[in-house]
């Protein structure tokens, strides 16, 4: 595997830490070192004031790190399902980048599946449309009679 850049490195490791047992308890001690702290400093403006930046500090540079992560967490996802949608036989191929399209189009490939799904659950007990894979485009008509 290429060797990753950097700041990946940086991030899965800033990542994994932020999100392990050790990180809380840090995070927990410095909480309780400041609330010590309070009375040596006669619970004063600038008291408050170190703890509410630190803060506001660490949750900035959080929410960037929690979005890189995502990020990556939701392309492996992605490529991963597009993988198994162009390895299954029957497969729409079409679906392979839906998350590419305009909110429009994802909301016709959206409709077009609610309905599948409205008839597979309208179908009466003795039938089986409700499993295969039937035309998404196209409702399957039963052969049976009721």
């Amino acid at each position: 595997m290429a060797q990753r850049n950097l700041f990946t490195r940086m991030a899965n490791a800033a990542s994994r830490f932020a999100g392990s047992p050790v990180s809380f308890v840090l995070a927990l001690l410095v909480v309780l070192a400041w609330l010590a702290s309070g009375p040596l400093f006669k619970f004063s403006d600038t008291w408050q004031l170190v703890i509410n930046t630190g803060t506001t500090i660490v949750t900035f540079l959080m929410v960037f790190l929690i979005q890189n992560s995502q990020n990556r967490d939701s392309r492996a996802l992605q490529i991963k399902l597009d993988e198994l949608i162009r390895a299954t036989r029957g497969a729409h191929n079409k679906l392979l980048d839906l998350e590419e399209l305009e909110e429009s189009e994802l909301k016709a490939f959206q409709d077009r599946y609610e309905a599948l799904a409205k008839r597979a659950r309208e179908c009466d007990s003795q039938e089986e449309e409700d499993i295969g894979s039937p035309e998404v485009d196209e409702p399957r008509r039963s052969t049976q009679s009721k």
